[in-house]
């Protein structure tokens, strides 16, 4: 029952999260499109003003340079979004990898840690990449430059993650990096922007250039982070990306082609998109996925299944059977069943993907599955 609980549980956070992140980048992606559609007003207290249609009904937007004469007696915000996108995902690192550590997060081949150690450098980076990320945007380098160092910095993170924790456990964190910065920049920067420039209106002073100034630059920040965060996050669905010893090549390519791709969007929203902007994000992911490709495996001496599937036997079937012996599994992870020889052979991609080309199975290598023994798994697969 409590293994039952706990999916519940876990279902709940991530149909929460997925919710809440639709909402927080549905209103970016719309605002960064309204200020770049913006078109020229004759009031010259606005930065422009823009007619659309939708639902239905025709709406004027204007966006004042610094701020009208009096507010409005409503004035609507837009940070719950973000707030609760941040709780939701970090409950959710939090039940997936900080419970389960030895399971996700840890892997004894890469660094032997202790649960409590691994988990003090998983939020250690939160904070550290935080505290890095502010000094840069407060530092006197200008956006090209700073855009340069971050990737930098950010490729460094990826690198530096992939030598401590498993694949699927520095991916989680490397997303986690960014939404925690993206998150951020709403709560320490854009929100406390708006609330001196409120109080500036409301006291019939004129709003300080800066606040606005500083709160643009964050919140594109935000949307060039958007698509390589979402990468990140469903990244642990596919053991391909995390499970190649260039895996951490592959979050800065993916980073990049995402920043990209953004960037051709915003352009195109000025009306100027240079298609080589695209083109360049298509080929980053391009030579990502050469990159982590799989080499050909040759079948070498027939493998005879039984001795398969004394291996799955071995360090496979506590999970992935009918009635899983492995403590807090009600039943075998995505569905995957090998206690049977026609569940074996039925599952042999699977097996080939997981266990011996990613090396993604056993999850931390926690049943201690030796080089020799994918090794025989691998021979076997190929010959299939």
């Amino acid at each position: 029952m409590e293994a039952y609980l706990l999916d519940w549980l876990n279902l709940l956070l991530r149909w929460a999260h997925v919710i809440v992140g639709i909402a927080w980048i549905g209103a970016s992606f719309y605002f960064i499109w309204l200020d770049d559609r913006l078109e020229p007003s004759r009031d010259p207290r606005l930065a422009g003003e823009l007619w659309a249609i939708h639902g239905g009904g025709f709406y004027r937007a204007e966006k004042y340079k610094l701020g009208p004469a009096q507010l409005p007696a409503t004035l609507h915000w837009f940070k719950w979004e973000a707030y609760w996108t941040w709780i939701t995902g970090f409950a959710l690192l939090v039940l997936m990898y900080y419970v389960n550590a030895e399971l996700y997060l840890i892997d004894p081949t890469v660094m032997p840690l202790s649960k409590g150690a691994a988990i003090g450098i998983g939020i250690g980076t939160l904070v550290l990449s935080l505290a890095v990320y502010e000094g840069l945007c407060r530092s006197p380098l200008d956006e090209r430059a700073l855009a340069i160092v971050l990737l930098g910095f950010l490729a460094a993170a990826a690198w530096g993650l992939m030598q401590i924790f498993s694949g699927r456990g520095a991916f989680i964190h490397y997303g986690a990096i960014l939404g925690t910065i993206m998150s951020a920049n709403v709560l320490h920067v854009i929100i406390p922007g708006q609330r001196r420039m409120v109080e500036a209106v409301s006291e019939g002073r004129e709003p300080d250039p800066k606040d606005g100034a500083m709160g643009k630059q964050r919140s594109v920040h935000n949307t060039y982070f958007t698509l390589p965060v979402v990468f990140a996050m469903i990244s642990n669905h596919h053991a391909m990306t995390f499970g190649h010893r260039w895996s951490w090549l592959l979050l800065v390519a993916m980073t990049l082609a995402g920043a990209l791709i953004r960037v051709w969007f915003v352009l195109r929203h000025k009306g100027r998109a240079p298609a080589w902007v695209w083109i360049a994000g298509v080929a980053a992911i391009a030579v990502a996925a050469w990159l982590i490709a799989p080499k050909t495996e040759t079948a070498g001496a027939a493998v005879p299944l039984s001795e398969v599937q004394k291996v799955i036997e071995a360090r496979c079937v506590a999970c992935h059977a009918q009635k899983p012996s492995f403590q807090g599994l009600a039943e075998a992870p995505k569905g995957v069943m090998l206690d049977t020889p026609e569940r074996i052979r039925a599952q042999v991609v699977q097996i080939r993907q997981q266990a011996v080309l990613t090396r993604a199975m056993p999850p931390g290598n926690l049943t201690q599955m030796s080089e020799e023994e994918r090794s025989l798994l691998g021979r076997w697969a190929a010959a299939r």
